[in-house]
């Protein structure tokens, strides 16, 4: 399943490039990743720095209202400072579809939601000088997410942008435990 969505999505993709209104585009950044919901503990989790990386469409660019596909590499997850430095590592594949909102002098607001492939999971802590790592399965497939920001185009192609990936699914399979994928992005991207 997930080959087939990826596969009509990069179909997409090339059907824009033909568009006059279209461009094609790549950016990347840093991300700061946490667990939220009810049912995280107050132990002492922090954001687990991370980056994405990918590509994106702008279906009618030059207008005041534009949609926004992409495919992204997503670095997830969450840090605990404890005894043994523990940390969630969960690498998604991020498919958000944006509407952006032109204002101002190069300003825009962009929302839409998100459906996250995951592509690797596991936990890993530091025990006695080296990292003890363990492959889960525990956590669920598909997430999905609301996407919200602000960004500003530069000259030539160059934008930038921070935005908040708001997580509603659940993470963990077998669980009835509220606890999802919450993050910041800053991003600086390129539209050919």
């Amino acid at each position: 399943m997930k080959k087939i969505f990826l596969i009509l999505f990069l179909g997409v993709f090339t059907g824009l490039n033909a568009s006059a209104q279209s461009g094609l585009g790549i950016r990347g950044g840093a991300s700061f990743f946490n667990f939220g919901g009810e049912d995280v503990s107050e132990n002492d989790y922090t954001n687990r720095t991370g980056f994405h990386a990918g590509v994106y469409a702008s279906i009618f660019g030059g207008s005041a209202i534009s949609i926004e596909p992409g495919i992204y590499y997503s670095v997830k997850g969450t840090q605990n400072d404890d005894v043994l430095n523990t940390r969630a590592i969960l690498d998604y594949i991020d498919v958000p579809v944006l509407v952006r909102l032109k204002f101002g002098e190069g300003f825009n607001f962009f929302v839409g939601p998100q459906v996250s492939f995951l592509a690797r999971s596991k936990f890993e802590g530091d025990f006695g000088g080296s990292t003890v790592s363990l492959d889960t399965d525990s956590v669920k497939e598909t997430d999905a997410a609301l996407v919200f920001g602000l960004g500003y185009n530069l000259p030539k192609g160059l934008n930038i942008q921070g935005s908040y990936d708001y997580g509603f699914t659940p993470i963990f399979k077998n669980s009835d435990a509220d606890v999802y994928n919450r993050g910041f992005k800053v991003s600086l991207g390129y539209t050919f």
